[in-house]
């Protein structure tokens, strides 16, 4: 269609409209076509110039003008609007105006008196703007802001916005650029730049520098990180973050995120350089580190993946803060999964950071097979499933040996007509052992074992109402036949060592984790279970007891296992809910015999609104205290407490101390803001204790989060695109 014909028919349309008071022309006759709505038009054919007033709305190739009053004139194409302006683009952003010169199918123009709402809650002021090519606005004198604004007395200052001489927004890259630029944060003044870029609030993603993380360490002096994010694609992405420090070096951390379908990965590394190293603090240390983790599925069988988690130096990652971890484990694995059968074939690393831990001892997993079959169909009139798992195990020093087991159980489940419950279990279990003889280097020997047992398993729940709340009482008795022995001297316990009765295992054919150490000979675990439920909430209890023919010397030697003679502790749970304000768990292990608590664990959490308080209390006995696992005898108590005490403000505060010792192990507390739109913390942290070259040491840390009202983090730049160049969305 030609301009004229374009002109003819608005202009056809227009003197249609004129003849009404309440004048509307709404007739398509074309893609590009201009309609125009108003209460009054007015059409001169001589001058080709169209002039309406009173609630003016304009649709012209997708782009939509209100205002007071439009004059357009056709030879020039240029629309001048007055009055309440505002202008709707394809993209969904909105601006504002007092006065609005547009050309070019309102595609271009001058506005004053300028305002625009970017994407959702993003706005932006400024005395003049200019639209040029359809993508630029040009703005003069700007305050821009993407936090939303409270509509109400005292609270319509936004928490953050830039304030610019100069502000340039893409369309296309979504980007905008400010010259000459504060950042106010709470109406103040915190930062001038003369350049700084960053993503409008429509881009869910974009490259640039994310606000540094400052402050003080005892250990390491000042320090600031400059964290760089690139936005690679919609599914990859890295974080650089350099650190300096007046007192610890430099540190070089960098982490890569990618995701693909049924899978993904995750890489973080380091490299650190420390002029004031070891003990001493006099010598120059290297450092790295390398944490990961990636699955990926190869079809809808089978998958693979991976777990890395490794340090050159026992106390790096806690000297910069990376990771609070003292034993860390890297796995390769291969998967399967059909129905409810899996196999997997992996290995295993395992590194020590303790000052106790000697690398050379740890064994490696490699391989690790592991087949389990269920079949979908019952068996017999009950559930089967079958067990195989090999594994072989290397060291430094020390044996090494390799296992290769198969265990095939049988569970038949009833309930009688009066609500009894019946498990009728038959179990039988082989293993191979081959080992190299710790004592006399070359030899080794093959060990075997058969463990069948058939087992009972029976409980009788008691139900009544007591008007809303229901009440459960539930006895369970579980009753084992096997024979004895299972525990040759011959077999090394490797999976065996950290035995441990507790609620979890309790009443439970098998209470030995592992395959190493075995159960054996007649038993029965009796427990009683109680619990209420309400409208907000339950409480439960469970206790319980195992009981054996006469004591099996393999675990009543292991300190901290509870088992003692012929029965074990007594061991009792106890939880309570108030959801969502009250929750409360008391986990208890007694020594019957001498009446003394050998585990006490408390948990509770206190929650109301945004504010929380959470104390654990935990005393252990020691358990089996080897080179690689095992802890001595402890008793601490950790509490914390977050009070959100006015708005979006909140205090915490924390301790951990160590009971027996009468100490004091960390210490921390601070100030933070957190809205949608910003967040700031202050935190101090105070750690008591020594580790080798690390001493006790006191930081202070002070973090900025710029958001966008969707809660995303602002990348931003602090130089022009020619220096840096950025992901575009």
């Amino acid at each position: 269609m030609t301009p004229d014909l374009k002109r003819l028919l608005l202009g056809t349309s227009l003197a249609f409209a004129a003849l009404s008071p309440c004048a509307r022309a709404d007739e398509a006759a074309a893609d590009n076509d201009m309609l125009l709505q108003a209460d009054r038009a007015v059409y001169d054919d001589k001058t080709k110039v169209v002039t309406a007033e009173g609630h003016v709305e304009i649709d012209y190739d997708g782009r939509i003008l209100f205002a007071d009053s439009v004059t357009y004139n056709q030879n020039t194409d240029i629309v001048t609007a007055d009055g309440h302006v505002s202008l709707l683009d394809k993209g969904g952003n909105v601006a504002f105006a007092s006065h609005v010169v547009l050309t070019q199918k309102m595609r271009d123009g001058v506005m004053q008196g300028f305002g625009a709402l970017l994407g959702g809650n993003a706005r932006m002021v400024a005395s003049r703007a200019e639209r040029k090519e359809g993508r630029y606005t040009i703005a003069r004198n700007v305050a821009y802001t993407p936090c939303k604004i409270c509509n109400k007395p005292g609270q319509r200052v936004p928490t953050w916005q830039i304030r610019a001489g100069r502000v340039e927004h893409d369309q296309e890259k979504h980007r905008i650029k400010f010259h000459d630029a504060t950042l106010d944060a709470f109406g103040v003044p915190v930062f001038y730049t003369p350049y700084l870029a960053e993503p409008d609030p429509t881009v869910h993603y974009s490259s640039g520098f994310l606000l540094p993380d400052v402050g003080s360490s005892s250990a390491n002096g000042y320090f600031i990180t400059l964290p760089y994010y690139w936005a690679m694609s919609k599914s990859r992405d890295a974080t650089i973050e350099p650190m300096f420090t007046t007192k610890g070096g430099q540190v070089l951390e960098g982490e890569y995120r990618q995701r693909w379908n049924e899978g993904g990965m995750w890489l973080q590394g380091s490299v650190a350089h420390n002029p004031n190293g070891a003990i001493s603090e006099s010598h120059t240390q290297y450092y790295t580190h390398l944490f990961g983790s990636g699955r990926a599925a190869l079809d809808d069988t089978w998958s693979f993946g991976y777990d890395a988690q490794l340090s050159s130096y026992d106390t790096y990652l806690k000297r910069y803060d990376i990771s609070q971890l003292d034993r860390l484990t890297s796995d390769l694995f291969f998967t399967g999964e059909q129905g409810r059968s899996r196999f997997s074939i992996s290995g295993y690393f395992f590194q020590g950071l303790r000052a106790s831990d000697d690398n050379r001892t740890f064994a490696v997993p490699l391989p690790l097979i592991e087949y389990t079959y269920i079949p979908l169909e019952k068996v017999a009139g009950g559930r089967f499933r079958l067990d195989v798992n090999s594994v072989a195990l290397t060291r430094d020093t020390g044996a090494n040996d390799q296992r290769m087991t198969a265990e095939a159980n049988w569970q038949l489940p009833t309930v009688s007509g009066n609500g009894m419950m019946w498990t009728f279990a038959l179990d039988a279990r082989g293993d191979v052992y081959h080992t190299d003889s710790l004592y006399e280097p070359g030899a080794s020997h093959y060990q075997t074992r058969g463990l069948p047992y058939a087992a009972l398993d029976w409980r009788w729940p008691f139900i009544n109402n007591f008007g809303s709340r229901a009440v459960v009482l539930e006895p369970i008795v579980q009753l084992i036949g096997q024979p004895y022995g299972g525990n040759s001297a011959g077999i090394p316990n490797e999976d065996s060592q950290n035995i441990e009765i507790d609620d979890n295992n309790l009443l439970s054919f098998d209470q030995v984790p592992g395959y190493d150490l075995a159960v054996s000979g007649p038993r029965a675990n009796f427990g009683l279970r109680a619990e209420t439920r309400f409208e907000s909430g339950y409480a439960e209890a469970l206790v319980g007891q195992a009981f054996r023919l006469k004591a099996d010397p393999a675990l009543t030697g292991i300190p901290g296992a509870g088992f003692s003679g012929e029965h074990s502790d007594l061991i009792g749970r106890f939880s309570l809910k108030f959801q969502p304000y009250i929750d409360l768990t008391n986990r208890i292990d007694i020594d019957e015999q001498t009446g003394n608590v050998q585990r006490n664990e408390v948990y509770l959490t206190g929650t109301f609104g945004r504010s929380a308080t959470r104390i654990s209390y935990v005393q252990l006995a020691q358990t089996q205290f080897t080179p690689t696992t095992g802890l001595p005898a402890r008793q601490e108590i950790n509490a914390q407490v977050d009070v959100n005490f006015y708005r979006n403000w909140q205090g915490f505060a924390a301790i951990r101390r160590d009971l027996i010792a009468d100490q004091t192990l960390d210490t921390e507390f601070g100030l933070g803001y957190e809205d949608e739109c910003l967040g700031i913390s202050l935190g101090y942290h105070r750690k008591y204790t020594a580790d080798r070259d690390l001493k006790p040491s006191t930081n202070f840390v002070l973090r900025f989060k710029l958001k966008t009202s969707d809660s995303a983090i602002q990348p931003f730049s602090l130089f022009p695109e020619d220096v840096f160049s950025y992901g575009r969305p």
